[in-house]
């Protein structure tokens, strides 16, 4: 994304600026990003008449979060629903409306967001929900502060990107995001429940290699003889050698791939992170491997 005017990567940015200078950018509160505190701050960094006064649960069952005005639009509130138990979920949801807040606050009366809103999954400029996210991402997870936490270390796997995601206080899920979202690495994140993908996002160097899953064009089953299908493994954060024809069939039959995988047993979900050979060729037609 471009960084014009009011873009969301701008104003997180420069939101962080703000913060590390009250906090210094390792000081002990300096994260996870209190957004609450920085929300009802925002009216006065901005200059705004319509500050945020209100950071609150609510019964809000169809919504993960909301922005509504109060009367006259004179002051709003941010409103995450009362039923969430992760604090990264939480965080994330507050700080995605805080985005709506300051970017879209004079293009739209309310924001009801559901929880296919957060981490959306959309490259497209206009669309204001991926901008929140995308807003959300870089103020909780500062880019230059992410590089240090993830890249200095000698192998990325689940222990290292969950390491940045206790540091930030969101999820595992919103620090893969982040990560794929810059690294060079062929990456690849599949989100799957009952022994089917529910999506999965490929990093820039992966979908070009032709490394991706088409989850919203088909149904996609989880690979047989995959870390991920295997019952008798419910996590395995440091990785395995796969052999990579199990995901990606055009895949020479000598070629391996790392497997990463975490299981949620209470939801029967699990979450498999592939890195593929950093420098090997071009080895796979898109129209066959699918995003």
């Amino acid at each position: 994304m471009t960084d014009g005017p009011s873009s969301p990567s701008k104003e997180a940015i420069r939101l962080t600026h703000i913060l590390d200078a009250f906090h210094g950018t390792d000081g002990p509160k300096r994260f996870p990003v209190d957004i609450t505190q920085l929300a009802r701050e925002c009216a006065n960094i901005y200059k705004c008449p319509d500050p945020i006064t209100e950071v609150i649960p609510a019964n809000i069952r169809k919504f993960e979060g909301a922005l509504i005005p109060g009367d006259s639009r004179e002051k709003w509130a941010i409103l995450y629903n009362n039923s969430l138990q992760s604090p990264g979920r939480i965080r994330f949801t507050q700080a995605h409306e805080l985005g709506h807040y300051i970017l879209h606050r004079h293009q739209q009366d309310q924001f009801e967001c559901h929880a296919e809103d957060m981490l959306h999954l959309s490259t497209d400029e206009r669309d204001m929900e991926a901008q929140a996210d995308t807003f959300a991402s870089y103020l909780l997870m500062p880019l230059n502060d992410f590089r240090k936490q993830v890249d200095d270390q000698n192998t990325v796997d689940l222990d290292v990107l969950g390491a940045a995601a206790e540091r930030y206080g969101v999820s595992l899920t919103a620090a893969i995001l982040k990560w794929l979202s810059y690294t060079e690495q062929r990456a690849v994140l599949a989100m799957s429940n009952d022994g089917y993908m529910d999506w999965a996002w490929s990093s820039d160097a992966a979908f070009k290699a032709g490394a991706f899953f088409r989850t919203r064009k088909e149904t996609i089953e989880i690979p047989s003889g995959s870390l991920a299908a295997n019952e008798e493994v419910a996590h395995d954060r440091e990785g395995t050698e796969v052999a990579a024809h199990r995901w990606f069939k055009n895949a020479p039959k000598d070629l391996s791939l790392r497997e990463m995988k975490i299981s949620a047993d209470n939801y029967d979900k699990v979450m498999t992170l592939l890195i593929l050979p950093r420098h090997a060729p071009r080895l796979w037609d898109r129209e066959e491997n699918v995003e």
